[in-house]
């Protein structure tokens, strides 16, 4: 496949289970490399992952069910606990964080850019997430990106042992495509682009 039908082949893939042909071993070497061969303004490497497999997997949906029935109401629940279900039958998930102590190194060393180094990061974890998505995706492992930071983030950090300069940007949750993407839609160029020769 050409780079645009890489891309084009990503998509966020819901109706995941557990049953990928990669092994964990060979999963977890290609998300390293793909993070590691992702660019970071200034080559600051700011992005930092935790890749969960199996128990550890359905350890950190748990956190995230948990903490979402103390916040949803009980009449609303049956839905929020049907699609944590969804992400729990998947093979991993990937924790992205972005390192704050590297984001306030540059910061102190290159004042004039201070301000824009913490927007730099997100674009950092912004590439690392789509580039690791894309990846699996070309090895036929489906994922949905998802975000319940920052309300998991303080158990998750327990459980999971993670350094304090670590911030939590999203959850990629992958695993076997057992229904495909729907259809995809796009808006009209116009609205989107302008060109001037």
């Amino acid at each position: 496949m050409s780079f645009i039908e890489k891309i084009e082949n990503r998509r966020t893939i819901y109706t995941i289970g557990n049953q990928v042909a990669l092994s964990n071993n060979e999963i977890e070497a290609l998300i390293k490399k793909t993070i590691r061969l992702s660019p970071s303004s200034f080559n600051s490497q700011s992005s930092r992952a935790v890749i969960l497999f199996d128990a550890s997997h359905v350890k950190f949906w748990e956190i995230v069910r948990e903490t979402l029935r103390k916040l949803v109401p009980e009449s609303a629940f049956e839905a929020t606990n049907n699609k944590i279900n969804s992400f729990a039958a998947g093979k991993g998930t990937v924790l992205f964080y972005e390192d704050q102590d590297v984001i306030e190194g540059l910061q102190a060393q290159f004042a004039a850019y201070a301000d824009n180094f913490p927007v730099w990061s997100e674009h950092s974890s912004a590439i690392a997430q789509f580039a690791v998505w894309t990846a699996l995706a070309e090895h036929g492992v489906g994922a949905s990106l998802q975000h319940y930071n920052p309300i998991v983030d303080a158990e998750t950090a327990e459980t999971f042992a993670i350094p304090a300069s670590w911030k939590l940007r999203a959850q990629l949750v992958f695993g076997s495509i057992e229904a495909p993407a729907g259809e995809k839609t796009f808006m009209d160029d116009e609205a989107r682009f302008k060109t001037f020769h």
